[in-house]
């Protein structure tokens, strides 16, 4: 009975492998870079525009 208990050792931590590997790998929801690629070309517009002296 003792070896069973053992073998369940083994068992479970595939499972729990197998779960956690299913939670890794899930598709999720990507925030597109919009925002992000909108202030680089403002940023980069700004450094291009000539310097007025004052």
């Amino acid at each position: 009975m003792a070896a069973l208990v053992w073998l369940l050792i083994p068992l479970v931590a595939a499972i729990g492998a197998g779960l956690w590997g299913g939670w890794a790998s899930r598709n999720r929801k990507t925030i597109g870079d919009g925002s992000e690629l909108a202030g680089y070309a403002r940023f980069r517009e700004a450094m291009e525009k000539p310097r007025t002296e004052v």
